[in-house]
């Protein structure tokens, strides 16, 4: 066989597959590199973060719809640590063609950007599948601090180095919003990186951490039970999930302005017939008024973007950051 011509023909026909999927065609997800039906075994979803924490409880409520969609099981499988990196790391070595990641945007754009030894590269060794859903962030306050409001920002300033904050990683969105927010306000708070967001908030109710950026859900979840002080967002303006939460500038914080979302992703090699089928899929349940609530109340706006849709939120978002993290001279290990 003329290994050169059988090359070219194969990269031929993979093109061909791409470009009538980028066309919409209904049909091509059933045109992929084989004819053989794809799941043909459960659908692995790593997340990078512990139970409980807002990446897994979207994951888990999109599970049991997808797996009805896939006609396979999709079991979530919790790999906490390095915020989301390690978990992400696990997606892009996979192999098996059954495995995908549930991720937060860290994971997506700055991992690489902010330090150079995490191992993989997310702009060339995983596959955009979807955007799922978005949300600003709330900067909340632990019950040791008594202060409210915009005198919340005073009282940070004040108290210098003597203060901590909490995030759930290193290179997390809400660790570098913390730092964007340290140098418009004149902080010097101490970092404390946590596995997630729910060690965070344990943190911070035994007084052991003062401040934290925590996703819509779980700041109204501890502020409306009298917990924790739910101060501002991160928004350009008000939010529906958090309509009664101030932005930070109209605290007088201006400069600002953070979003997180979720996404799924897939090793760079998994075929693009099946990253299409996956991205419909979660499309279509997203669309379901029932799923739309769930993740409402827990604190996100869904989008359920196609691949290329996700591709372009990557892009700018990793320019927007880079940005943000060059000025700020943000490095990790």
């Amino acid at each position: 066989m003329d290994v050169n011509n059988h090359n070219h023909t194969e990269g031929r026909r993979r093109w061909v597959v791409a470009a009538l999927i980028g066309a919409g065609a209904p049909w091509a997800w059933a045109q992929g590199r084989d004819a053989q039906p794809w799941p043909q075994r459960p659908i692995k979803l790593i997340v990078g973060f512990p139970p409980g924490s807002s990446p897994d409880t979207m994951a888990r409520t999109i599970a049991e719809p997808l797996a009805e969609r896939l006609g396979q099981p999709v079991v979530v499988d919790n790999r906490p640590g390095a915020g989301g990196n390690i978990a992400a790391d696990a997606v892009a070595r996979a192999t098996d063609g059954h495995t995908l990641g549930l991720m937060i945007n860290g994971n997506l754009t700055i991992a690489k950007i902010l330090n150079p030894a995490t191992p993989y590269d997310p702009l060339t060794d995983l596959a955009p599948v979807s955007l799922l859903a978005t949300a600003p962030l709330v900067l909340c306050a632990a019950p040791t601090v008594v202060a409210r409001g915009a005198a919340v920002l005073q009282a940070a300033r004040e108290a210098g180095g003597q203060w901590n904050y909490g995030s759930p990683g290193v290179g997390t969105v809400a660790h570098i919003g913390m730092e964007m927010i340290q140098a418009r306000a004149g902080w010097r708070a101490v970092h404390v990186p946590f596995p997630g967001n729910p060690q965070v908030i344990q943190a911070m109710l035994r007084g052991e951490v003062q401040l934290a950026l925590l996703p819509p859900g779980l700041a109204l979840q501890q502020s409306s039970a009298g917990k924790l002080q739910a101060v501002a967002l991160t928004s350009a303006g008000r939010s529906t999930l958090a309509p009664e939460v101030p932005t930070l500038a109209e605290l007088g914080l201006a400069g600002v302005q953070l979003e997180i979302w979720n996404a799924v992703a897939a090793p760079r090699a998994m075929p693009a017939a099946h990253i299409e089928r996956l991205a419909t899929a979660l499309a279509a349940i997203l669309r379901e008024p029932a799923v739309r609530d769930k993740l409402f109340q827990q604190g996100w706006q869904v989008a359920g973007t196609a691949p290329q849709g996700l591709a372009r939120r990557i892009q700018s978002d990793t320019a927007r950051m880079r940005e943000v993290i060059e000025r700020l001279g943000l490095r990790v290990g």
